[in-house]
């Protein structure tokens, strides 16, 4: 290489193009930064009546994992991602056989699904109307507080504890829930591998991850 040729300066609008580039790629590294971090750790849990209370009260949540379902001849395995805000929900179910994709959201009042070709049907009866559709169902309206291993509280319930002191078995609005494994999630013991049973109807959930955004 010429070390003697001469070198080209950069022009005032030059330089201001790469002051510009340099603070955008600093934004999106904190952006970055921040989306990683945004995840929360739980506060401690000593006892059942804390951790009910707790749980209960986080108001936006998020896990990920893999559903098993089965009602008399259906079922399916699949994936699901389940996102909560405040009384809202919205689950991904990806994976059923003849369905593909569907998406099962809902607050107190209203519960819709909305199959793979983007169709929105409202359900009066989730449990009941899911399985006249599909062939199958999911207790979606109290199956976000038996993944956080607590009872749903609009309903009375028959709780047993093992010897740590974690809930592992619950009968609750006609299922017979267990919990056969927790592991650390948020800075706490949070549930892992839940099966639900009503009848013929059977729910198999692993959770693979849980985020935690504002305990």
């Amino acid at each position: 290489m010429n070390e003697n040729l001469p070198r080209t300066p950069i022009e005032p609008a030059g330089r201001a193009l790469l002051t510009r580039l340099a603070t955008v790629a600093l934004g999106l590294a904190l952006v970055s930064s921040c989306a990683v971090q945004r995840g929360l750790e739980l506060p401690p849990l000593p006892d059942w009546n804390t951790r009910q209370n707790v749980l209960a009260a986080i108001s936006e949540w998020a896990f990920t994992g893999r559903i098993g379902v089965s009602a008399g001849s259906e079922g399916f395995n699949g994936k699901l991602r389940w996102n909560q805000v405040n009384n809202g929900f919205s689950v991904t179910v990806s994976g059923p056989l003849g369905v593909g994709a569907i998406r099962i959201s809902g607050d107190n009042g209203h519960v819709t699904v909305t199959d793979k070709d983007g169709q929105e049907v409202e359900l009066t009866n989730p449990e009941v109307d899911l399985r006249a559709m599909y062939g199958w169902t999911i207790p979606v309206t109290s199956l976000r507080y038996w993944a956080l291993g607590i009872p749903d509280p609009a309903s009375p319930a028959v709780t047993e504890f093992g010897d740590d002191g974690q809930l592992v078995r619950l009968e609750q609005r006609n299922w017979q829930v267990s919990i056969s494994q927790y592991r650390e999630a948020g800075g706490q013991l949070m549930p892992r591998r839940i099966t639900a049973v009503n009848g013929d109807a059977r729910v198999r959930l692993v959770i693979d991850r849980w985020t935690f955004f504002n305990p």
